[in-house]
C-alpha cells in the first residue's frame, strides 16, 4: 500500500514536469508583456501537429523535427508580437487581449479541424516511451517522463540563466518593470517585446514535442493545455520561473494522490488544490521578487 502510493507521488512530480514546461511561456508572456494569452494552449497544439506533420513527411524523430522548428518558432513569435498583438500589450484594460487572442484560438482550432479533422494523434519516439527504471523499494518510474522532468528543470534553468546573465535578458527585465522607463532610455520596448515573445514560441514548441509523445491531442485538446498552464503560473507566482516548476510538480502531485483515492479525483484533485493555493496565498507559492 505504502510503496503503491510512493510510486504514486514520484510519478506525480514526474508529471508535474511537463506541467511545468505547459506554463513556463505563459509565466513569460505575463510576467514580461503582461499578456493573458487565451490561445496558449491552441499554440501548443499547433506546434505539436507542426511536429507530426514533418515526423510523418519526413521519417524523423519529434526531437529531430522539434530542433527544426525552434528557429522558425522564434520568427513566428517575434512576428506574430511586432505585427498583432504588440497592439494590445501595455493598456491596463485587459479586454482587448482576451478577446485577440480569444480570436486566435477559435482560428487555430477551427484551422486544424479542417485541416487534420478531429481524430486524436501522437508522436511516435520508439522504445524510449515504454522503458522505465527500477529505484528500488516498489518504485518504477518510465524513463521518458524522467527524460522530461529533467527538459523542464534544465529549460527553467536556461531561461533564468538568459533573463538575468546575459544583456538581452536585463533588457527584456528592465521594459518588464517599467516601460516608459526603458523607452526613455532608448530601449525598444516593441523590440524587446517581440524577441521575449520568440522566446515564448521556442518554449511552446519544446513543450509540444514532450506533449505530443507523452499523451495524445487533437485540435480541441487547446484549453485543457490552457487551463493547465493557467493554474500553474497563478500558484507558483505570476512571472517566477522556478515557481512554475513548483507550482507544475504540485498539481502533479495533486493529481496522482487524488488517482490513488479515485480516478474520478485525478483531475479533481489538482483543481481543488489550485482554489486552495489561490485562497490562502494568492499572490502564489514563490512570487516573482
Amino acid at each position: 500500500m505504502f510503496n503503491g502510493f510512493l510510486n504514486q507521488i514520484v510519478q506525480g512530480i514526474l508529471h508535474g514536469g511537463l506541467y511545468a514546461m505547459f506554463a513556463v511561456g505563459l509565466s513569460l508572456s505575463v510576467g514580461v508583456m503582461r499578456l493573458i494569452n487565451i490561445a496558449h494552449g491552441d499554440f501548443i497544439v499547433l506546434a505539436s501537429f507542426v511536429l507530426f506533420t514533418l515526423c510523418t513527411a519526413l521519417g524523423i524523430s519529434p526531437f529531430l523535427a522539434m530542433l527544426i522548428i525552434l528557429p522558425p518558432a522564434f520568427v513566428f513569435g517575434y512576428l506574430m508580437q511586432h505585427v498583432l498583438l504588440q497592439k494590445i500589450v501595455g493598456s491596463s484594460n485587459i479586454l482587448p487581449m482576451i478577446l485577440v487572442t480569444f480570436g486566435l484560438s477559435i482560428i487555430i482550432e477551427n484551422g486544424l479541424l479542417i485541416g487534420y479533422g478531429p481524430n486524436p494523434r501522437k508522436l511516435l519516439a520508439g522504445d524510449l516511451q515504454i522503458a522505465s527504471l527500477q529505484l528500488g523499494g516498489g518504485v518504477t518510474v518510465g524513463l521518458f517522463p524522467l527524460i522530461t522532468f529533467g527538459a523542464a528543470v534544465a529549460l527553467i534553468f536556461l531561461l533564468d540563466l538568459f533573463l538575468y546573465r546575459s544583456r538581452i535578458g536585463a533588457k527584456i527585465r528592465a521594459v518588464s518593470d517599467d516601460v516608459d522607463a526603458a523607452d526613455l532610455i532608448g530601449l525598444s520596448s516593441k523590440r524587446i517585446y517581440a524577441i521575449a515573445m520568440g522566446i515564448v514560441a521556442m518554449t511552446i514548441a519544446i513543450s509540444a514535442c514532450f506533449m505530443g509523445i507523452r499523451t495524445n491531442f487533437d485540435p480541441s485538446s487547446g484549453p485543457t493545455q490552457l487551463l493547465t498552464a493557467f493554474e500553474v503560473v497563478v500558484m507558483g507566482g505570476l512571472g517566477s520561473l522556478w515557481g512554475t516548476l513548483f507550482g507544475g510538480i504540485m498539481i502533479g502531485v495533486a493529481q496522482a494522490v487524488g488517482a490513488q483515492i479515485d480516478l474520478a479525483w485525478e483531475v479533481l484533485a489538482g483543481h481543488l488544490l489550485f482554489l486552495l493555493v489561490l485562497v490562502v496565498r494568492p499572490q502564489g507559492l514563490l512570487p516573482k521578487e
